[in-house]
């Protein structure tokens, strides 16, 4: 795979985020002794899949240790194209139900829905407002898919959809914002309109900093080793669900496409579907990949997959178990996201109320 010509993000580790100078922001929400940071996960399917859990859901867990930590499902996002009202509603829980049982505890993070916090959409107005027009028709992934679908169809909400990422963000005033690399450029514009405001109006928001953990892994297709795991890929062979039964995801390790020659070794250039699945086995293990290059000296690659099916349904079937039981109590689940979003609130009215005062807006009577 060709690796990106620009420049890669700054890797931030929590030990950078916690030494940050924040004494300039110290009267501000979110800027207190533990420092905050934010991240979200589309409901875009009835499952995370493996490039999910590892690449994001695992460091997460990592960061609600150390962080005041905010984790949301970004419903509104999901709808910048046509979506069935009930899907994203069956999506926005399954997605809920994987966090918790990945790992995102309820108590120690606050782990609500987009759409249950309407200080969301509001606060994306005003920064919807200071947005310009160049700006926003210059966010890649507007272009790239304005271009699959044509102008005139694209929604305006994939026009707005970096405003309102800004909104989520800004809304809770976080030091970190764990991202992955595709999201540097909203990122870099939520920083943008955070000063833009700050400027303006004073200091009102925390400017946030990319968090691109060091450890993140980067997981791709079973099927095509050189595109990373999607949940748009052409065939569901490819992917490895948490919600698939033990047994299907054993059988798509299995058939796993490999590489010329037999020697299990890590090249991403000459030996991509070998080194995925190393670098499976290694996130899932927490087994280095020279290790595990050790343990398959002389043995066949039908070895490497026999294992790491047997590593990968180890360490998944406990999840799938837990946000199974959690979708077959759906009151309980509301019950939990209920109380996420009041937390959320409680946290993102202030801000939003700070914001509407210094942007010229009433204070409403009652």
């Amino acid at each position: 795979m060709t690796e990106p010509t620009h420049r890669p993000p700054r890797r931030i580790s929590p030990a950078d985020v916690l030494a940050q100078d924040t004494s300039n922001t110290a009267h501000l929400p979110g800027a207190g002794t533990k420092h905050r940071v934010l991240s979200g996960m589309q409901p875009s399917g009835d499952s995370l899949h493996l490039g999910n859990y590892l690449g994001a859901l695992v460091n997460w867990v990592k960061v609600q240790e150390e962080f005041d930590a905010f984790f949301f499902i970004p419903d509104l996002h999901a709808i910048t194209t046509p979506q069935d009202p009930e899907a994203v509603r069956h999506r926005t829980r399954n997605t809920a139900a994987q966090f918790i049982a990945g790992g995102i505890d309820p108590e120690k993070s606050v782990l609500f829905v987009q759409s249950q916090v309407p200080e969301h959409a509001q606060l994306a107005w005003v920064l919807m407002c200071m947005t310009g027009m160049g700006e926003a028709e210059r966010m890649t992934q507007f272009k790239d898919k304005a271009a699959k679908q044509g102008t005139e169809s694209a929604g305006v909400g994939l026009l707005a959809y970096p405003m309102l990422m800004a909104a989520d963000i800004l809304l809770y005033q976080p030091h970190g914002v764990p991202v992955g690399d595709d999201q540097r450029q909203h990122v870099e514009l939520t920083r943008d309109l955070a000063q833009r405001f700050n400027s303006r109006h004073g200091e009102t928001f925390v400017v946030p900093s990319g968090f691109y953990p060091e450890n993140g892994a980067r997981i791709y297709d079973l099927q095509h080793p050189t595109a990373k795991m999607s949940k748009s890929a052409d065939s569901p062979n490819g992917l490895i669900n948490l919600l698939d039964e033990p047994k299907v995801t054993a059988k798509r390790i299995k058939s796993a496409v490999t590489d010329d020659g037999t020697e299990v070794r890590f090249d991403r250039e000459a030996k991509p579907g070998v080194s995925n699945l190393l670098s499976i086995f290694a996130a899932v293990t927490d087994r280095s990949i020279p290790e595990l290059e050790e343990a398959y000296v002389g043995k066949m690659y039908g070895h490497l997959k026999v294992d790491l099916a047997e590593a990968v349904v180890e360490r998944l079937t406990p999840i799938r178990t837990r946000a199974l039981e959690l979708l077959d109590d759906p009151a309980e689940l509301d019950r939990l996201l209920d109380h996420g979003a009041a937390k959320a609130r409680a946290v993102a009215a202030p801000v939003l109320a700070e914001v509407y005062s210094k942007s010229g807006f009433l204070t409403p009577s009652r």
